[in-house]
């Protein structure tokens, strides 16, 4: 698990699978596609999604990539990774 402090509230923990799914949802990449490269199903990463949400606090996507960055949960190198041409 992944454990940081963000000014003075009780630690974050994200599991090691949801910092996978976040970091490829950063990449771009829809929930199916999440689905597919963890051999999983859309609905399992969709419940990896709502735990981060409620872990961090947030209500979207954006806002989640947003503060897992600035908790230095996942790499600024997980925005562009997969991406290039």
């Amino acid at each position: 698990m992944s454990f940081r402090k963000w000014h003075g509230q009780k630690p974050v923990r994200l599991t090691k699978r949801e910092i996978e799914v976040l970091s490829l949802i950063a990449q771009g990449k829809s929930s199916k596609e999440v689905a597919d490269a963890l051999f999983v199903s859309k609905r399992t990463v969709d419940f990896h999604l709502a735990n981060i949400y409620e872990k961090l606090n947030v209500t979207n996507r954006v806002q989640a990539f947003r503060r897992a960055a600035q908790l230095g949960l996942i790499p600024f190198e997980a925005f562009f990774s997969g991406n290039e041409s």
